[in-house]
């Protein structure tokens, strides 16, 4: 993950700086890119005696293969028979990164605790306990990710195979099989302002709400859950290590809907799925009127499976968003401006995965982020258009059978994150500052190792 520098490592030219409110949320973006999602935990690989690769392309993830979504569907408890297994993984990251502007860094970003594995014949899951480098060796540790499971017994409908399951989860999209919406890839599109993303994209919700719900697989191919969130209590977030800088507020009247098709014909993959997501939600410690947020998005993926030898995979999604702002000054960087009482988002992404024998690959991605004009939500220019693009560059010896070890592993990686454009503009992004997309550039070598 990306290191945060603070706004006075990005000097403007000509001796100007930034705003450090709007720099800080282009990093903030900039790290919702790159922050890294679920991996190949290696206690479910000893948990089944299957190798890294069996689940996720590449062999360390996040995407997932046709058999590791059907061991997520299945509760994360398949087991090769042999007990004595103990649910615990770890983790640990370090980076170098090299921002276009500004001081490059080096440290160990990132070390995690997975608790991760079967509990009995329906029941399994994983929690993830991250602990960041905020700086300056000190790190922050959360609980972010977690989903448990029960799933049921597969039981004969219409003369086909069912399936019915409940996942009780901190992040709207990350517990989809399929693993393509922004929750659960890492691909997302980055914005300047945290309301200018659509909420199933964005941070708003992702570990500061609790969900729970029911699907179900009918045939091995159609995929359907429906379920609600509501936010954590402020309480509740700091003791799981969050501070109030983030809180999502008050939820209510919050569904998910999740439909799908999964087609497995052995060497090629296709789904194609639809998500929808609506909720109310009232701004931390206010008491007036909620913002009604309606999602509706669909999703296409494809995967060459082949022999193993190469994979390919493909993604597109599309996810759209829509405002009725019930308080007028909600996000609002401008006071002089009055917020427009309606809007929409768009985010779209489009990702590459291609894979050559499990062990060299390269992730590409291309995201857009466009939303109706409101030039008092979105300083300077009125709109929040944001273009991103990801490049990188992995190499992983370990995960396959036929390595040194099948049930851990190490990525080594290089990546470009580059913009083409950001907060409305390609020169001057901020307005009077002379701060351009490619300013906010970093490449980043590092080194990730699962046990």
């Amino acid at each position: 993950m990306p290191h945060a520098l603070p706004p006075s490592h990005f000097p403007a030219r000509g001796g100007s700086r930034a705003p450090a409110c709007l720099l800080l949320g282009a990093l903030a973006g900039l790290l919702l890119l790159a922050s890294p999602r679920a991996q190949a935990v290696a206690s479910f690989a000893r948990q089944t005696g299957a190798a890294c690769a069996d689940c996720h392309i590449g062999s360390y993830g996040p995407a997932l293969t046709p058999y590791g979504m059907r061991f997520k569907l299945a509760g994360y408890t398949d087991s090769d028979g042999n007990g004595g297994k103990i649910p615990v993984s770890g983790q640990i990251v370090a980076a170098r990164s090299m921002p276009a502007r500004g001081d490059s860094t080096s440290q160990i970003s990132e070390l995690d605790l997975y608790l991760a594995g079967r509990i009995s014949e329906h029941v399994g899951g994983y929690a993830k306990l991250a602990s960041n480098n905020t700086g300056k060796d000190k790190f922050d540790t959360r609980l972010t990710e977690f989903d448990v499971r029960f799933a049921g017994s597969t039981f004969k409908l219409g003369g086909k195979d069912a399936r019915i399951g409940v996942t009780v989860n901190n992040n709207p999209g990350a517990q989809d099989p399929i693993g393509v919406l922004p929750a659960a890839s890492s691909l997302g599109p980055a914005s300047a302002y945290a309301g200018s993303t659509s909420i199933l994209n964005s941070s708003a919700l992702s570990r500061r709400s609790v969900g729970t719900s029911v699907y179900a697989t009918f045939d091995r191919d159609w995929y359907a859950e429906l379920g609600t969130y509501r936010s954590m209590s402020r309480s509740w977030q700091d003791r799981l290590g969050f501070p109030d800088a983030g809180d999502p507020g008050k939820l209510s009247d919050t569904g998910y809907l999740r439909l799908a098709y999964m087609g497995d014909f052995k060497r090629h993959f296709f789904s194609a799925g639809f998500t929808a997501l609506s909720t109310r939600q009232r701004r931390p410690r206010g008491t007036g009127p909620s913002n009604d947020i309606d999602d509706l998005g669909y999703d296409l993926t494809y995967q060459f499976l082949g022999d193993r030898e190469h994979v390919l995979s493909l993604s597109y999604v599309n996810i759209y968003e829509r405002r009725r702002y019930g308080d007028p000054l909600i996000g609002a960087v401008d006071p002089t401006r009055v917020p427009l009482r309606r809007g929409w988002i768009r985010d779209q992404s489009l990702g590459l995965h291609y894979a050559f024998r499990q062990r060299y690959g390269i992730r590409v991605a291309h995201m857009i982020n466009t939303g109706s004009a409101d030039p008092a939500r979105y300083v300077p220019y009125g709109v929040p258009d944001t273009t991103s693009n990801l490049i990188s560059l992995y190499w992983t010896p370990f995960g396959r059978e036929d390595s040194y070890t099948s049930q851990a592993n190490l990525r080594l990686s290089a990546t470009w994150f580059r913009f083409d454009k950001f907060n409305g503009a390609s020169r001057r992004v901020f307005g009077a500052p002379t701060t351009d997309a490619d300013d906010l550039n970093q490449f980043q070598l590092a080194a990730s190792l699962m046990f």
